[in-house]
């Protein structure tokens, strides 16, 4: 007779299996005639960079196909701390600043586990990217949350993503004995905030008081909107020595699926995330780094010039904005205008009798009302509560969050649904 199998404790992940982008995924594959929902872009990367990887396929060099340096391809390593020394204003060492990870996902990874140890408390702003609160949990700390609290406008303007704002003296009671770190997103995903000097020296003025590190989620530094700046934490004074900067050839170059990302800090801090890097991933893909760092050579040389990705994307990237904002704003729903990002967050309270409530529910409603959306309308988005705790989730359950960074025709089909949706609700 065969012996009862012992239960599998999987420790830390117990309970955290709970994942909203495997179901809206699903469902947006299953209904969806227009994907508004996951961000990425459905336009190609610029043309210099797929001619840069046509010419790395084609060439001689067959070490391209081989393992390179595990912590970062040497051509990638040097153009990111040349061009990164020149933005944070430090003399970076591309060995022991710079570290290359599969996407800014697994340099997150790579930051919580080499950081966070049991008991250690980490400061999560809300709404927040969900892995953020997963990740540190699997490491075994405990995420400290603090919400940004919408102030309406007062002149029935739309409210921007500037009008989020974090309480000082809620932020500072969150800093304990037990806070090894503050995981900061800006611009920020969902919302689409970035963050103004006056609020990132608040952060800044915390971490040097308390010596807590900052992770710094930069991947849509690029993507700043209406003359905004981005500035970098790392740049502040305290800053350099308590901070790990992540950044995203994805979100740089409009190329997702190449999975490059990096981590630029202190080699006090990057000798520990080297560690766990070693010791998971290993290494990143050989030619998609060579090709990362020649667009990053390219764009050194036309820096703030008119030719320069970096600064044609933005541009595009805000026309779709307002284009997808007037088309949410004539429907009656309120969109958030935001600041950066690929995102924007619209209140759907005006659209909540199409989808009755359901009283006892353990569900957000905006998480039904977009199950509802993309069933019905063949319209994919998603709910803004993903990106609060458990606790928080049903405190702001009336919003969704859009994706404009896709093609004209993507955005048009999206606001004819939009339209159609609309007359069907005021007609008799």
């Amino acid at each position: 007779q065969a012996k009862m199998s012992k239960p599998v404790q999987a420790r830390r992940l117990e309970g955290i299996d709970k994942n909203i982008w495997v179901e809206f995924v699903k469902l947006a594959a299953t209904y969806s005639t227009v994907n508004l929902g996951q961000g990425f872009p459905d336009f190609p990367p610029p043309a210099f960079l797929r001619e840069a990887f046509r010419r790395a396929l084609s060439e001689e060099n067959h070490m391209l196909h081989q393992y390179t340096r595990g912590f970062g391809h040497p051509p990638l390593v040097k153009i990111l701390a040349q061009f990164f020394g020149k933005l944070l204003g430090q003399d970076l060492d591309p060995m022991t600043n710079v570290m290359v990870t599969v996407g800014a996902y697994q340099a997150l990874f790579c930051c919580f586990q080499a950081f966070v140890d049991e008991g250690d408390e980490v400061i999560i702003i809300e709404p927040f990217f969900d892995c953020y609160e997963t990740m540190v949990k699997m490491a075994g700390g405990t995420p400290v949350f603090v919400p940004l609290r919408p102030k309406a406008p007062k002149d029935g303007k739309l409210m921007s993503s500037a009008d989020w704002k974090l309480d000082p003296a809620e932020l500072a009671s969150k800093f304990t004995t037990q806070t090894k770190a503050i995981v900061l997103n800006s611009p920020n995903n969902p919302l689409g905030k970035v963050f103004s000097r006056g609020e990132l020296e608040l952060i800044a003025d915390l971490c040097v008081k308390h010596n807590v590190l900052c992770i710094s989620d930069e991947v849509y530094e690029w993507l700043v909107y209406d003359g905004k700046e981005h500035i970098r934490i790392a740049s502040l004074r305290g800053m350099w020595d308590c901070t790990v900067t992540i950044g995203s050839a994805g979100k740089t170059f409009s190329a997702t699926g190449w999975k490059v990302g990096w981590t630029v800090g202190p080699d006090r801090l990057l000798q520990h995330l080297r560690t766990v890097h070693q010791n998971t991933a290993y290494h990143c893909a050989t030619v998609a780094q060579e090709v990362v760092a020649q667009g990053f050579q390219r764009e050194l040389e036309l820096y703030g010039k008119p030719d320069s990705y970096f600064v044609q994307l933005p541009k595009e990237l805000q026309q779709k904005r307002d284009w997808l904002v007037q088309s949410l704003d004539a429907v009656g729903m309120k969109p958030i205008v935001p600041e950066g990002t690929y995102f924007l967050v619209a209140d759907i309270s005006k659209f909540k009798s199409d989808v009755p409530d359901v009283p006892d529910s353990n569900e957000p409603y905006d998480s039904r009302f977009a199950k509802w959306m993309v069933k019905n309308k063949g319209l994919a988005a998603i709910p803004l509560s993903a990106f609060y705790c458990g606790a928080h989730k049903n405190d702001y359950n009336h919003f969704i969050r859009f994706c404009f960074a896709k093609e004209e025709a993507t955005l048009k089909a999206a606001n004819d649904i939009l339209q159609k949706w609309k007359q069907e609700k005021t007609s008799p």
